[in-house]
């Protein structure tokens, strides 16, 4: 191992390992997912958590800030009816926010997300009642699942680019 090689730190785990039905593997993965993005927060100060990796301005709170919203957007307000405020991709920079108020929000999001699925029963035929696609139907729980484990993941290529640039962690 180079001294170079050696200074990098591995900051994520493999995948989970799972032979089970489908509603709980699709859930499955989409939890290790967003524990990947949150493990792409650890140890890091506020400052380099919302400083931008790219040109575009999109930093590792910014990535755990939009997450929490596509959660609520899509399980909350679509899937399940509830009046939540909708986020777009226009909203401000995360300010102040600390790392931990994020992860926090994120993560109550997610149980909020994960009530949601639980409450469909296993149906993942089941359509919601709305969608966020203009003149589009209500997307069904399996089209959700996959929709959130292919934008979390998406956006988890993101996170480890950027921490990268940030400190040297890498993982997948």
């Amino acid at each position: 191992m180079t001294e170079n090689s050696a200074a990098r730190k591995r900051s994520d785990v493999r995948p989970p390992g799972l032979n089970a039905d489908e509603p709980t593997t699709l859930l499955t993965f989409l939890d290790y997912l967003r524990e990947a993005v949150i493990g792409k927060t650890a140890d890091l100060s506020d400052e380099d958590a919302r400083r931008p990796g790219v040109a575009s301005g999109t930093s590792l709170l910014w990535l755990v800030r939009h997450l929490t919203a596509v959660e609520l957007n899509w399980f909350l307000w679509a899937y399940r009816g509830d009046d939540v405020e909708l986020w777009d991709d226009d909203a401000p920079s995360p300010g102040d926010e600390t790392v931990a108020e994020s992860v926090a929000a994120y993560r109550a999001a997610i149980a909020r997300a994960n009530e949601v699925v639980a409450a469909a029963a296993g149906d993942l035929d089941r359509p919601g009642v709305r969608s966020l696609r203009p003149n589009a139907e209500a997307p069904s729980m399996r089209w959700l699942l996959v929709h959130m484990i292919e934008e979390t993941g998406r956006h988890a290529g993101h996170a480890d680019i950027i921490r990268e640039q940030l400190d040297g962690a890498v993982g997948r």
